[in-house]
């Protein structure tokens, strides 16, 4: 069971991404039916830590071993979808593959899920501003490449 509460008007959300970069480029994940990217990974599972998740993710979602390098961010991340506000606290870990040929990849993958409108995109950093990525705070840490970093993103500022 996923780490997500219905508390007041809100929802909590407990969620593990993975910073990966080859050759200055970060993997995000692209939902094709949405208009901005963000890092691969997925909520917390009851009783799981955020370092199990993203392994679990990646292996379920790239069908890819990957080894935790170190703590990357802890982003406190408030935002509305769908006339739902969330409050999201969301473990981003620095992470490499573990095979030595996946390290190598450079190409567009494909969801090993089935889920043909998930796709996981090389974004050049020296380009990271001209894209929408979320949460917004993401393009500081992973420009920035000073880790760990907490930052707080707030877009419910003014909207309440």
């Amino acid at each position: 069971m996923d780490l997500t509460l219905d508390v007041e008007n809100y929802k909590l959300n407990i969620r593990s991404a993975g910073l990966i970069i080859h050759n200055n480029k970060v993997l995000v994940h692209d939902n094709i039916n949405a208009d901005y990217y963000c890092l691969p990974g997925g909520r917390v599972a009851i009783g799981e830590n955020s370092e199990e998740t993203i392994k679990r993710e990646l292996k379920e979602e790239l069908g890819k071993e990957v080894e935790v390098l170190e703590d990357a961010s802890t982003i406190e991340n408030f935002f509305e979808m769908n006339n739902t506000k969330y409050h999201e606290i969301y473990f981003v870990h620095k992470l490499e593959f573990k095979d030595d040929e996946d390290k190598k990849i450079e190409y567009t993958l494909d969801n090993m899920e089935g889920k043909d409108y998930l796709k996981y995109k090389w974004l050049d950093i020296n380009k990271i501003e001209e894209y929408k990525i979320l949460p917004k705070c993401l393009k500081r840490v992973i420009k920035d490449a000073k880790f760990p970093v907490h930052c707080i993103n707030d877009d419910l500022i003014n909207k309440e």
